[in-house]
């Protein structure tokens, strides 16, 4: 998990307009969320911030005018439809210890059977409880040899040390279907004529 420092400012000015003057200056609104406090209006360095959040669940030490920081990880990304740029974001803050729920992916590795089979990924994102200082980018399981009907549950997979599942572990992750069977055309033709 990386840490990234990001330096932020307190904004005065809400509503449409105000949004749109700080994302042309390349900055990007946001409020940072604590527990039993008054939300908090910032505005963050566009770049840096865009950066940041390319890693999934980063923790951001987030300094605040000028003063001591704080840690956050992100609750919410608003993105631009069409372009990407960032249009909001949503800041939860944290401390070191706490524990927090979080998404993070499930990669498959290894070949399934022979027979032309799919994976699919019934939920690509596991929700799980991990200390906020530690969170795992995500977690692999091995699909080598399954076959059509095959499932992995949540309870099956290794998560790291120290995260424990968020999801009922019985919940299927990943699932193998059966390929379809196209029908032969000359099938087809044997049936039309009958």
């Amino acid at each position: 998990m990386s840490e990234v420092k990001i330096h932020a400012e307190t904004r005065r000015e809400f509503g449409k307009g105000a949004a749109r003057r700080i994302r042309r200056e390349n900055k990007v609104p946001g409020v940072v969320y604590e527990h039993g406090l008054e939300p908090l209006h910032l505005t963050l360095p566009g770049h840096e911030l865009l950066l940041a959040l390319r890693t999934p669940n980063v923790l951001i030490d987030l300094v605040v005018d000028g003063e001591g920081s704080q840690l956050a990880i992100p609750k919410a990304v608003q993105r631009d439809a069409i372009r990407g740029h960032l249009e909001h974001v949503d800041l939860l803050m944290v401390k070191r210890g706490e524990r927090v729920t979080v998404e993070i992916h499930v990669t498959a590795e290894g070949e399934l059977a022979p027979g032309g089979n799919l994976l699919e990924h019934v939920i690509p994102t596991l929700p799980i409880e991990a200390e906020a200082t530690n969170i795992p980018d995500g977690v692999s399981v091995s699909v080598q040899g399954l076959s059509a009907g095959a499932t992995i549950l949540a309870k099956d997979l290794e998560l790291p040390a120290g995260a424990k599942l968020a999801v009922d572990g019985d919940t299927v992750v990943l699932q193998v279907l059966a390929a379809q069977a196209e029908e032969a055309a000359g099938d087809e033709d044997e049936a039309a004529e009958a």
